[in-house]
């Protein structure tokens, strides 16, 4: 084990626990180290360090040293040099002052190596002098003493419950020194760091000591074979390196090399179990403003680039504890494991703020960003990570609602009661758990009764509250990280439900209601795309629904993503439509196939005449653009023969059909793929 207690060249302050610890722990391994050489005398050192075998055995215990192995991306104690192996050897083999002497050599050639300050190489130096005195001291109760004159070698498998002995004895020691370090320097409980650090050295531990007593045999027996033992521990060192990729892939973005969410959530709750009662934990939201204007009109290499430049503004801008992550988009996150109070916090905040507000150069142009920073803390504002994120998200909407920059999490300013935050939690349990389940509408031709598509109606079954209606946790969700996934588990279930129909032979599009952030979410059409290859569907399998508020949004014109949906064969409608009239002119401008009269109008058909004239114009002017109508709030035959004589195309509602369970819909759709008497029927009245 290393000792990470300080990267830096600065020295813990005097007077400090650490400093004392430090401290009184070199003096001790230094003093052991003397005594061991002067022990050996000058004549043993002398032949010693002349030998052949002593400088080979140097050579390895160096590079063990330089490159030790990680096992690990968030254990506490640094890495588990693989000169283990060979000094745990020599001391076996040649004694105690041989051991010592090499491997404190090893960490004073390494500490020089990587510019690591006096004082750390000097506790390195002292910590393995240690664990090594109390490895030969377990060996000496087993009445093994071997020096360089009278070397020892394994004989058979009664010497195993010395080396185990041993061997546990250099690990413990080492371990609980350098554990005993970390916890002084990061305030921890000793018996924290001890839990989530030795765990994932004992194994490598385990290895490299249990090669030494063979690595001993050779040393007898054929010394110039000693090399050899690079090769295994070449294996270990590559399959832990693998294994540090795969583990830093799994809790890192990929895209700025910070932690992800599954790692904020980690050090989240390490940080909630080790605060104290005088210090906050301070979790803090980011969002960068405007930063889509910047991905849809210059495209998303450049604006991957501009990431990379937030990413490093904020490492740079916070303290050496604090973690920065990434949650997605181009949403951070920051974690404040010790904060003293909001005052504190908010320094933080305005700091990170300046940071980022500063100019960006790139692509020879100026980017002129701002940010919106909510913050939430620990106990004040919520007791975990799940509640303490969704209130920082809060705050951070009210911050860019009121365009105030940073806000802090105020209850009486959260319009969602904590009742309803909670929904959240259940929300997020209920797509892991895959909970919700979609209900099926159809849309039916109003001039032959011809069934032109269902539209897919989320539905949600809570185990305590039962029937939870879409008004009620969706609107909560597109204000949360969830609208996404949420989003995502839609476009999943109707996929595979598509699937199932079409190739049955029941070919109807299923049409998936999403908000206007998801459709200009770049990873939309790749999910549509290797979904519809995956279940070896047409494009015309599923169709998108957004409402009209997405026309009011200029990024809306110039999205790659419709763009690309538009390119593969989906088609997109507008949903609710009417409440934004004026907005109609701007139709032909987006890739649209279909617009859906809002059920608003068409529930009052014929009994406002100005609604009529609404839904004629509106049916007019969309057909005179080449696009499809259809009218939601179908309820009775008199209102779906009115709409079929302004020729409006399609209906939808409970009159028609009401929304159906998959099994119901599949019984319903087999029967009916045409309904000529329900158009018969509007006729006559």
């Amino acid at each position: 084990m290393t000792d990470p207690t300080d990267t830096r060249d600065t020295g813990p302050r005097p007077g400090t626990p650490l400093w004392a610890y430090l401290t009184s722990t070199s003096v001790l391994g230094v003093i052991a180290l003397t005594v061991c050489e002067v022990r050996l005398g000058l004549d043993s050192l002398g032949e010693a360090v002349t030998s052949v075998l002593f400088w080979m055995i140097l050579l390895l215990v160096v590079l063990g040293e330089l490159r030790p192995v990680m096992v690990s991306s968030s254990t506490l104690v640094g890495g588990t040099p693989t000169s283990t192996m060979f000094t745990f050897a020599v001391l076996m083999h040649s004694g105690l002052s041989v051991a010592v002497l090499v491997q404190a050599t090893a960490v004073v050639i390494s500490g020089l190596a990587h510019r690591r300050s006096l004082h750390r190489v000097t506790f390195n130096v002292a910590q393995v002098t240690i664990a090594c005195l109390a490895s030969a001291l377990v060996l000496a109760a087993f009445r093994i003493m071997p020096t360089p004159d009278d070397s020892w070698t394994p004989g058979g498998p009664q010497d195993i419950p010395a080396i185990l002995l041993a061997g546990g004895a250099y690990f413990a020691v080492r371990g609980l020194l350098v554990c005993w370090a970390v916890a002084l320097h990061e305030r921890r409980p000793l018996l924290r760091v001890v839990r989530a650090s030795i765990g994932p050295q004992a194994l490598v531990y385990g290895a490299l000591l249990g090669l030494a007593p063979l690595v001993v045999v050779v040393l007898e027996n054929a010394p110039g074979l000693v090399p050899l033992f690079v090769a295994p521990l070449a294996a270990v060192y590559f399959t832990a390196t693998l294994s540090m990729r795969r583990d830093h892939q799994a809790t890192h973005d990929g895209l700025t090399n910070l932690p992800n969410r599954k790692m904020l959530i980690v050090k989240t709750e390490e940080a909630l179990d080790e605060a104290r009662e005088d210090e906050r934990v301070g979790l803090l939201l980011l969002d960068l403003d405007r930063f889509k204007e910047v991905n849809d009109t210059l495209g998303h290499p450049v604006g991957d680039r501009l990431l990379q430049i937030m990413a490093h503004r904020l490492t740079h801008s916070v303290r050496p504890k604090d973690v920065v992550a990434r949650l997605g988009g181009d949403e951070f996150a920051v974690l404040l494991p010790q904060i003293r109070d909001a005052h504190a916090a908010r320094e933080v905040a305005s700091r990170l703020r300046v940071a980022l507000t500063e100019p960006v150069r790139l692509e020879g142009m100026i980017f002129d960003l701002d940010a919106s920073i909510g913050i939430a803390l620990f106990p004040d504002d919520a007791p975990d990570f799940e509640l303490l994120l969704q209130r920082a998200d809060v705050a951070m909407y009210m911050a860019k609602e009121g365009r105030t920059g940073v806000e802090f999490y105020i209850a009486a300013k959260d319009r969602n009661s904590p009742e309803r935050l909670g929904l959240l939690g259940d929300l997020r349990r209920a797509i892991d758990k895959n909970e919700l389940e979609l209900h099926y509408q159809p849309k039916v031709c109003l001039e032959d009764g011809q069934v032109e598509g269902v539209e897919a109606l989320l539905r949600w079954f809570h185990p305590v509250r039962g029937p939870v209606l879409p008004v009620e946790f969706v609107p909560l969700a597109e204000q949360s990280y969830l609208m996404r996934e949420l989003t995502q588990h839609v476009i999943n279930l109707a996929l595979d439900q598509a699937a199932r129909w079409w190739h049955a032979g029941i070919e109807v599009p299923i049409s998936v209601n999403i908000s206007a952030r998801d459709l200009l979410d770049s990873g939309l059409p790749d999910q549509l795309e290797s979904g519809l290859a995956r279940l070896g569907l047409p494009a015309d399998a599923i169709h998108l629904e957004v409402t009209e508020r997405i026309l009011m949004t200029d990024q809306a014109y110039t999205a790659d993503t419709i763009r690309t949906l538009s390119r593969l064969g989906i088609v997109l409608a507008l949903d609710d439509f009417g409440t934004g009239y004026s907005s109609l002119v701007r139709l032909q401008r987006l890739p649209v196939s279909e617009v859906k009269i809002d059920a608003s109008f068409v529930r009052r058909l014929g009994e406002s005449e100005d609604d009529e004239r609404i839904v004629r114009s509106i049916v007019d002017l969309v057909r005179s653009l080449g696009l499809t109508s259809v009218a939601e709030g179908v309820e009775s035959g008199e209102i779906a023969a009115l709409l079929r004589e302004m020729g409006c195309h399609a209906g939808q509602g409970w009159w028609l059909a009401q929304p159906m369970t998959p099994a119901e819909a599949t019984t319903w759709l087999r029967a009916r793929l045409r309904l000529p008497a329900v158009i018969q029927e509007a006729q006559v009245i």
